[in-house]
């Protein structure tokens, strides 16, 4: 790996890590850490600084050496919980947080949602293992700006991380088409979101009676919306109608 020597001195920006990382950005002045994607000091490109959170011990060493072998990165904390992530960029006021979505401690989602509320400047990767457009929608409605399925992680994490400095989103190219289904609905598309609900959940292998008490819906109220899917797509068959949830990554496979 190419050493690039750091406009200042390091000593100046450095703490003691709770979790054995070398150290962390914690006094760092926080124009400085905005800057740490995209701006520059003196003329020198700053690094984007990141907070690894997984409760996984290898699986996070793992993503640490992914990360680590690009100069522009640098991991400046690692959590193992949920609570110790919060806290961390709290501190650290990372550019990036890289967040597992099964997390210890509490829940992930409302983690999101109460860190893009109080720390806008932090953006957040999410790693998880469901591969499904809805899901990936779901994750970045609540304010996370990029998700990795965490078996395209060795191929895609260092690029999410470098688009999420940037401000822009980042979804694998596995669920995009699904993605763009969903958006399309969003604005009026063949699908409603709520018939997107429902497709879903035929897809999964609901009942009628079961999607009904799922979505608080009259029997007869999911019989309709079901018989207008499949009309709008074109459809015959259940079979049918997985294969195209499947294809678009509407559920995962």
């Amino acid at each position: 790996m190419r050493l690039r020597a750091f406009p200042y001195p390091i000593s100046r920006f450095l703490t003691t890590s709770p979790v054995g990382c070398a150290g962390s950005f914690a006094s760092m002045p926080s124009h400085l850490h905005l800057a740490a994607s995209d701006g520059d000091l003196d003329g020198e490109r700053l690094p984007i600084t990141v907070v690894l959170a997984d409760d996984h011990s290898m699986l996070r060493r793992s993503l640490r050496r992914l990360l680590d072998v690009e100069d522009s990165v640098i991991v400046v904390d690692e959590a193992m919980d949920l609570r110790s992530a919060i806290e961390h960029v709290r501190r650290s006021l990372p550019r990036v947080l890289v967040l597992d979505l099964d997390m210890p401690n509490g829940s992930t989602i409302e983690a999101i949602k109460q860190l893009r509320a109080q720390l806008p400047a932090t953006e957040i990767v999410v790693l998880t293992t469901e591969e499904s457009a809805f899901a990936a929608e779901q994750l970045l409605t609540t304010g996370a700006i990029a998700v990795v399925f965490k078996d395209r992680a060795e191929a895609e994490l260092l690029e999410a991380v470098q688009r999420a400095a940037r401000g822009e989103e980042f979804v694998s190219p596995r669920v995009a088409d699904g993605l763009e289904v969903l958006r399309r609905a969003a604005d009026g598309g063949v699908l409603s979101p709520r018939e997107i609900e429902i497709l879903r959940l035929i897809a999964l292998g609901y009942t009628s009676v079961e999607i009904a008490a799922k979505l608080h819906l009259s029997r007869r109220t999911v019989e309709t919306h079901r018989a207008r899917i499949f009309q709008k797509l074109e459809l015959r068959t259940r079979a049918e109608l997985v294969r195209f949830a499947l294809d678009r990554h509407l559920i995962g496979g």
